[in-house]
């Protein structure tokens, strides 16, 4: 199991919903905004969305292209949008900063 049975609370977001401390998610965190955004509990699915976003973010320190991330796991385009409902609900769930507007547009609309 990925998040403790305790709940956590949600630390502020900005207008976005996007952490305004990013440096306080952690897996308990995640669950709490899964819950925030209507995702529900976590899955290992969720998990490897959150992960290869968390991970993609670190190496470029930009969002990726959702489709790839879709792909390199073995599913169809509209995956990760199955999984969170949007993917800015995917990037706010993994606790990253503020990608901007353009990436913002891109994230709300796949």
């Amino acid at each position: 199991m990925h998040v403790a049975d305790k709940p956590h609370a949600l630390p502020a977001l900005d207008d976005n919903g996007l952490l305004i401390d990013p440096a306080q998610w952690n897996e308990n965190v995640a669950q709490a905004l899964a819950g925030h955004f209507g995702v529900g509990e976590l899955t290992d699915d969720h998990w490897l969305v959150i992960n290869s976003l968390r991970e993609h973010f670190e190496r470029v320190g930009a969002a990726p292209a959702m489709i790839r991330v879709c792909r390199t796991h073995g599913h169809d385009g509209a995956w990760v949008h199955r999984l969170f409902h949007t993917c800015l609900n995917a990037w706010r769930v993994a606790g990253l900063p503020d990608p901007g507007e353009e990436a913002k547009s891109y994230l709300s609309a796949t």
